[in-house]
């Protein structure tokens, strides 16, 4: 394959690496609160879309820290990981507090299958530390620069028919509540609490650790090409079926997919290739600005690319494979569907898009996820499929989004917590079979809703 092709394929979906959240380190007492002569410095997620000035910004470096934060400072308190949050979780005017300091392996046990780690960990560095310990996760998301808990708070996922999200993989976690005391949670002792808190919106209280179902490290073969749209919806239910891990990208007004496949292996690595992703987006985001005035010939160049290609692949461990570096930013709506719901829904987007001259680039990405019981998963008792359309980050995702949101809706789904969406507290009681059992659970630990932003007072239909 020709390097001019690759920068326009491979995965053909950009997100993007995470940018840094500002979140100022030290003690405390070095934290800056917005009194006399002190600085207050704002704070904006990923896509510069959610954005706040909060009265006092904090990085706890252990539990004693935290609950002094919690008992003392200023409600709401809302904590911020990776901000690659696209929804309103994490503004407040109040206290926005970072668990950067609290982070890392705190134990591995390869005879178990388990690891611990500290909820302000990333993602991507629970690889090779799981590595060292000849450890893996079952599954990784596509991008890894999300803290556990955040990650674990909004049910983040990767795809796979018969995986769950990341929430599926706690065995047990820590949670201080909003009296400053540190709770251990399981599905033995506290079987309610843990069904509540694997995907809580950081609404319980603050996650301190996790403690993760680990496997065995393993090797993935990872399988790229292409194809017509309407061959890979025919032929979705047999690949999700037969491999590991299966997703695809549509890219707009071309009438063409990327198909990704991972099954595992035993066979060698091979070498890393040059990510090329950035700029493979960036092409059709060129195509877009010069032929966007026709898209039969913005169709016609796209296919001529993509015509011919043969596919790709590579061979390493499951860490390094799955997730991969994102750097263009953007806006997010995803929603998890009933699975046998997603083809037609899929083919209801693209009619959308492509009847109304909606001016997009991004490719809309497919996944599959499987069930589980956690109590707000959007994965709750059913196989899914997991649709998203983005937004570069300097347009207005408004139109588009609000286009396409209706099929979402239509198809019963439910959106990603973490992704923008337009529901209120009536349609998610309407979505999730145990919403008032969590919304119980809710008040016995947060009664004044210390937790609670104006966002989730929304979501949870919570006055002030």
């Amino acid at each position: 394959m020709t390097l001019s092709r690759r920068r326009l394929l491979q995965y053909a979906a950009s997100a993007s690496a995470l940018a840094a959240t500002g979140t100022i380190p030290g003690s405390i007492a070095r934290a800056f609160a917005a009194e006399e002569g002190k600085r207050v410095i704002p704070w904006k997620n990923w896509s510069g879309g959610q954005s706040c000035t909060p009265s006092m910004r904090v990085a706890p470096s252990d539990e004693a820290e935290l609950a002094k934060v919690i008992v003392e400072s200023a409600a709401p308190i809302r904590a911020v990981g990776a901000g690659h949050s696209f929804s309103g979780l994490v503004p407040t005017e109040g206290t926005l507090l970072s668990l950067d300091r609290m982070s890392g392996l705190v134990r591995a046990d390869a005879a178990a299958g388990r690891a611990t780690f500290k909820a302000g960990t990333r993602l991507g560095a629970t690889g090779a530390a799981l590595a060292e310990n000849g450890l893996a996760l079952e599954n990784m998301p596509d991008i890894n620069k999300q803290t556990i808990a955040g990650a674990i708070s909004t049910a983040t996922h990767g795809t796979g028919s018969d995986i769950g999200s990341l929430s599926t993989f706690v065995e047990g976690m820590r949670l201080m509540t909003a009296s400053g005391e540190a709770i251990d949670i399981d599905a033995e002792k506290t079987p309610d609490l843990f069904q509540a808190a694997r995907v809580s919106l950081g609404a319980l209280g603050i996650v301190t650790e996790t403690t993760l179902a680990a496997r065995p490290l393993y090797k993935l073969k990872r399988r790229t090409w292409t194809a017509p749209v309407e061959q890979m919806l025919d032929e979705a239910p047999e690949l999700w079926a037969k491999h590991r891990n299966f997703e695809f990208y549509y890219i707009p007004y071309s009438g063409m997919t990327i198909g990704i496949v991972n099954d595992e292996t035993e066979e060698a690595e091979t070498p890393e290739p040059v990510n090329e992703d950035d700029d493979g987006l960036r092409q059709l985001q060129q195509l877009q600005d010069w032929l966007g005035w026709s898209p039969s010939a913005r169709r016609w160049v796209i296919q001529k690319i993509l015509g011919g290609m043969e596919p790709e692949e590579r061979i390493d461990y499951s860490h390094k494979t799955l997730s991969t570096e994102r750097n263009v930013r953007f806006n997010e709506m995803e929603y998890h569907l009933p699975r046998e719901a997603g083809p037609e829904a899929l083919k209801e987007i693209i009619e959308a898009i492509e009847t109304n001259d909606v001016e997009v680039f991004f490719p809309i990405e497919f996944r599959t996820v499987a069930p589980d019981d956690i109590w707000l998963s959007p994965f709750y008792r059913r196989e899914s499929c997991s649709i998203a359309v983005h937004r570069y980050h300097e347009e207005d995702y408004t139109p588009y989004f609000s286009l396409i949101e209706p099929i979402f809706r239509k198809h019963e789904g439910r959106p990603h917590w973490g992704k923008l969406n337009t529901l209120k507290a009536e349609d998610f009681a309407g979505l999730y079979p145990k919403w008032n059992d969590f919304l119980e659970v809710r008040t016995e630990f947060d009664p004044e809703g210390k937790f609670l932003n104006p966002y989730l007072r929304d979501v949870f239909g919570v006055k002030a």
